[in-house]
């Protein structure tokens, strides 16, 4: 139901035309022949790899970004945890000063995962400021990526995503960032496609970071984000357990839709 209008007509269309050429006397087959058309509408062939290592003597920055509520410190420490555990010297960047709790719960995800979390004592200050600082940091202590946390902004609030696109040409100054991945909800639906369109325009999404799958959304939204923007979808959070982040695949993904 996630998929769209248009990805859901296309594939009827091709499953009829597979029945009429293929002919197709078993449920099975039909079935078969749908997660096959699945499989292809949401591309194995896309690049899911991570940039998660050092260029010009300076580390990989990831800057992970999204509207509110959708998991981002979270993603942010679990990611961590995962890039600790492949033995990447990781640094954390709290750029989120506009939630009151998000720096010291950032700290806290940093010292269970035994890294440094750079961040301003300031409520309120300015996020390209320690953006800026974590890199600053993890080109010091010859880190291999340093992840930048920032605020949860809506969409439609063009200061707001004005903002996000300072912080990250701030950053640059010290680094090239190259990632930025966008946390959607899996919950969320077609407005997905909004959050993604906007967020591209701003700071130039590099992937997409699926949350809440283990609740009862299927985050089929991520055929159309895909297709009309071209961002594959890298990771995809399962649950609230530090070890609840994984690739994504898929195979498996597909397997997921149809096992509801």
């Amino acid at each position: 139901s996630d998929l769209g209008a248009d990805p859901a007509m296309e594939l009827v269309d091709r499953l009829k035309e597979r029945v009429t050429i293929e002919g197709a006397q078993e449920a099975d087959s039909v079935r078969e022949m749908l997660r096959e058309e699945l499989i292809a509408m949401v591309d194995p062939s896309m690049d899911r790899r991570l940039t998660a290592t050092r260029k010009d003597d300076k580390p990989a920055v990831m800057m992970v970004v999204g509207v509110n509520g959708v998991g981002k410190t979270t993603t942010v420490g679990k990611l961590a945890r995962v890039l600790v555990a492949e033995k990447r010297n990781v640094i954390l960047g709290a750029a989120d000063t506009f939630r009151a709790a998000a720096a010291e719960q950032l700290t806290t995800w940093g010292e269970r995962v035994g890294v440094e979390t750079v961040r301003s004592d300031q409520e309120g200050a300015d996020p390209a400021s320690v953006a800026f600082s974590a890199v600053e940091e993890g080109i010091k202590q010859e880190s291999d990526v340093v992840l930048v946390d920032t605020a949860g902004r809506l969409h439609s609030k063009a200061n707001l995503m004005e903002e996000l696109g300072k912080v990250k040409r701030v950053t640059e100054k010290q680094a090239e960032v190259g990632e930025v991945l966008l946390v959607i909800d899996a919950t969320t639906g077609q407005n997905g496609l909004a959050q993604a369109k906007v967020f591209t325009e701003a700071v130039n999404v590099t992937g997409i970071v699926l949350t809440k799958m283990d609740g009862t959304a299927k985050g089929g939204i991520v055929v159309a984000i895909q297709r009309q923007l071209g961002v594959p979808v890298k990771l995809i959070g399962l649950g609230e357990g530090a070890d609840d982040l994984a690739p994504f695949e898929a195979e498996a993904f597909v397997d997921a839709l149809l096992a509801s």
